[in-house]
């Protein structure tokens, strides 16, 4: 990191989020939490939800705001799509990778020793992806709970966790757009566009659609039931089936984790000498396999239903562009106001006080985060 070179790239980044997501404005909130923390010199670890794309530069806006710079470890991928010199921006910024398939050793080590030494807090997103359901936190991973307790047992001084929820409000009705969004997708499925429904409908209708061809195609129905029980179903069709075939016991983990070591499993298989092309066809059918898996666990089946707001609305039509037509980024259909909400720092134990803990701290962690969340929604809605 090159915190000089951060706040000289500040304008700039903030540029970006105006014209490249239309975020005009971002709010922090609980910012004395983290200076707190610095001035008391302890190693800092902050868990947001992975909200929205570029929530990470709404995060180094944050950053400044604390008085601060942060490190991010960021997704391999993210550098692999970089150019030379956009890789060494993000460096710049603090970022490093991980590899997330494999047991990165040298990421877990660099993570914990940054808790360990560095003035500047780090930045992990314990969701690992993005699945534009930002009103519900999905299940957190482990991994940023065990380099906290990893960094508190070995290093010379304390470690905190401060929780920290991301949000963002659309300024402007984006109404029009959503609705031509909408009928594209219908169309691509061979659909009249439904004008005569709502939105809800036409998105319930469509997830219908797209959801029965999938269960027809991998030999699964279609099935009777709720939307969320044939999604479930069918992601557990998929994954059990690929764990039987590579010799793979279900541990009973969520979804993400168990999808992360049938992909263990598969690249293991890829890798062996001799493969007829057949075989090497299989298994990168398998590898999408496992990728369809992921999309089914970002759509919980209930999400705008539940609360038919204008957000929930757009996330989930954000969510279909990428999934359906294949859209590498969402577009961006009207000017956004992003929130950053900073909770309490809580003190890690030096000592795992029991053999769980690990788990029982993201449990925490993730209730924590889900908590400032629902805060930033019930200011919303007063």
């Amino acid at each position: 990191m090159t915190p000089w070179l951060v706040r000289l790239w500040r304008p700039l980044i903030n540029r970006t989020l105006r014209k490249s997501q239309k975020i005009t404005q971002v709010e922090v909130q609980g910012a004395e939490h983290v200076r707190a923390a610095l001035k008391d010199g302890a190693g800092t670890l902050i868990t947001p939800n992975h909200s929205f794309h570029y929530d990470s530069y709404v995060m180094i806006e944050a950053a400044h705001r604390c008085g601060s710079c942060f490190h991010f470890l960021s997704a391999w991928q993210i550098f692999a799509m970089s150019r030379p010199f956009e890789q060494k921006v993000l460096q710049w910024h603090g970022c490093y990778s991980i590899n997330r398939e494999g047991n990165d050793v040298q990421a877990f080590k660099t993570s914990v020793d940054i808790l360990r030494e560095s003035p500047h807090p780090l930045v992990i997103f314990p969701e690992g992806d993005i699945y534009h359901n930002n009103d519900r936190v999905t299940p957190f991973r482990e991994g940023a709970a065990a380099v906290a307790m990893s960094a508190a047992k070995k290093g010379p001084r304390k470690v905190v966790a401060i929780p920290a929820a991301l949000k963002c409000f659309y300024v402007q009705d984006p109404q029009e757009e959503l609705l031509e969004l909408m009928a594209r997708l219908e169309e691509s499925l061979h659909w009249r566009p439904r004008k005569d429904l709502s939105l809800s409908a036409r998105i319930y209708k469509l997830a219908e659609g797209m959801l029965t061809l999938k269960e027809i195609e991998y030999n699964a129905g279609p099935r009777s039931g709720t939307v969320p029980e044939r999604i479930a179903a069918l992601s557990n069709k998929i994954l059990t089936d690929l764990e039987r075939e590579h010799a793979l016991r279900d541990r009973g983990g969520i979804i993400p984790e168990r999808v992360k070591e049938a992909r263990k499993a598969i690249i293991k298989a890829s890798e062996k000498e001799g493969l007829s092309e057949s075989e090497q066809l299989r298994l990168e059918l398998q590898m999408e396999d496992l990728f369809f898996v992921i999309q089914l666990f970002s759509y919980p089946g209930n999400y705008v239903q539940e609360k038919p707001t204008l957000e929930r609305i757009a996330e989930t039509l954000d969510k279909f562009e990428e999934d359906v037509l294949r859209a590498t980024y969402p577009g961006i259909r009207g000017e956004r106001h992003a929130v950053v909400r900073f909770g309490e720092p809580l003190e890690v134990p030096k000592e795992r006080e029991s053999k769980n803990a690990v788990s029982e701290w993201t449990d925490l962690l993730e209730q924590k985060v889900q908590g400032l969340l629902d805060q930033i929604n019930a200011a919303r809605d007063n």
